[in-house]
């Protein structure tokens, strides 16, 4: 497990960026799966899922995922008669308190959120496509509606793939410059037909172009660090059948 530093000064917050150690999966899936989309035992990924829930401090049903599909969609939870478990979406916000929002991620970036002037927390999942297409972005938008000023936030950005090892070709590059000229920064070129990208300088610069201040890394490779981390691109290169996904969650008391 994982800790911001910015996160642990506050009392009222738990939150985890979670490891792949010490849960009841086996083979790829070792050990603390806990993508229930993956094809790991259902039986496995709940009691993952549970260990999950008891380490954060909140109710097995009160630990909340999203069904993740690489969108631009925000949830907001306002009452606790609106929760709901696996909502579609890639972006989580509540003021409700003892409610763990739970991200997936196999290199994809987790973001935790917290606004300690309105109590109100969140989680993004923010791989290329939901950054891309305003993910971030729409996350904040939608924190302005409730009265959430992006100074006030504490934004941590948690393990993802780095630069070195996300290896993309022209028509990914194309598809960023197509949206501007200025992410040719984030892009560092191999050959004629490929490009190592840098996910999480893409990130951390349209977090801070909204405004936000305050800001933290938890600078950690998912692909190069296997003990420590699932990696959808590390599978793949493998050509191993399927990936697990590490969990991070934060909750507010």
């Amino acid at each position: 497990m994982f800790f911001s530093k910015k996160l642990k000064r506050f009392k009222n917050i738990n939150h985890y960026f979670f490891s792949r150690k010490n849960g009841y999966s086996s083979g790829c899936y070792e050990s603390l799966n806990c993508g229930s989309g993956s094809s790991d035992s259902k039986e496995n990924v709940f009691k993952n899922l549970k260990i999950v829930s008891q380490r954060i401090g909140c109710k097995n049903e009160s630990l909340i995922t999203l069904n993740q599909i690489h969108s631009n969609k925000v949830i907001y939870f306002e009452k606790e008669s609106s929760l709901k478990n696996k909502v579609t979406g890639d972006a989580i916000i509540t003021k409700i308190k003892n409610i763990g929002l739970g991200i997936l991620a196999a290199d994809c970036a987790p973001i935790l959120l917290y606004n300690p002037k309105k109590n109100i927390i969140g989680g993004i999942h923010s791989g290329w496509k939901g950054a891309l297409n305003g993910i971030i972005k729409n996350t904040f938008e939608k924190l302005n509606e409730i009265n959430s000023k992006n100074s006030d936030l504490i934004v941590v950005i948690g393990p993802c793939i780095k630069k070195e090892n996300y290896k993309v070709k022209i028509d990914f590059y194309d598809k960023f410059m197509s949206k501007n000229q200025k992410n040719k920064c984030f892009f560092e070129k191999i050959n004629r037909d490929s490009y190592f990208f840098d996910l999480r300088g893409f990130i951390n610069n349209e977090i801070s172009s909204l405004n936000v201040k305050n800001i933290e890394n938890i600078d950690m490779d998912t692909y190069s660090n296997e003990e420590n981390f699932f990696s959808y691109r590390r599978s793949k290169i493998r050509k191993e059948k399927d990936y697990g996904r590490c969990i991070s969650v934060i909750l507010m008391t």
